[in-house]
């Protein structure tokens, strides 16, 4: 174990002494990456673009996944049925994030939820079906909503883009917003 006052040997740098080293090259790569969806992942795509939540159900022990795979991972069996799921669901756990996913500070916070989504089916009994949940953002809540537990529980509905801006990715469904009773 290493105690704060061992120095290792190295030359210790401080702040900006790196960027004055001499022969330094500073070097911003431009990768660009393809990739292969795979059938489950694709067919899934699709159906964000087309305005659809798909996901597949295991025969064996019943459990949906979204997004879909090709095999359960508890029982292991293939999961052969394709089953369209309305949307709805519940927020099962919720952040504030002040933080964007380009790691900038946010002007205005957002909504950061794990959402239950109902399989078809679904009757309301808490140990129905399992289902990890989908991650998404939350529109129409307030981080007071967030910090009080009032949104924990509460039941969304996917808000879509308009089916000219989809183009098969998890943003054509802008955000998750509360179903409002009534």
């Amino acid at each position: 174990m290493v105690g704060k006052d061992v120095k290792l040997p190295g030359t210790y740098l401080k702040g900006d002494e790196m960027y004055k080293l001499p022969g330094l090259v500073e070097h911003r790569p431009e990768a660009k990456y393809e990739f292969a969806s795979g059938q489950a992942q694709g067919r899934f795509l699709q159906g964000l673009k087309e305005g659809k939540i798909l996901g597949v159900k295991c025969p064996r022990c019943g459990r949906v996944y979204v997004p879909p795979r090709m095999y359960c991972e508890y029982c292991m069996a293939p999961t052969t049925e394709w089953v369209e799921l309305s949307g709805e669901g519940e927020v099962h756990t919720a952040v504030v994030s002040y933080i964007s996913t380009f790691r900038a500070r946010l002007e205005k916070p957002e909504i950061i939820a794990v959402i239950r989504l109902y399989a078809p089916g679904y009757t309301g009994k808490p140990d129905e079906y399992e289902f990890p949940g989908i991650f998404h953002k939350l529109c129409n809540v307030e981080p007071d909503d967030v910090v009080s537990g009032r949104i924990i529980g509460a039941r969304v509905r996917p808000r879509w883009r308009p089916p000219e801006e989809r183009r098969g990715s998890v943003t054509d469904i802008e955000c998750f917003e509360p179903v409002v009773e009534g």
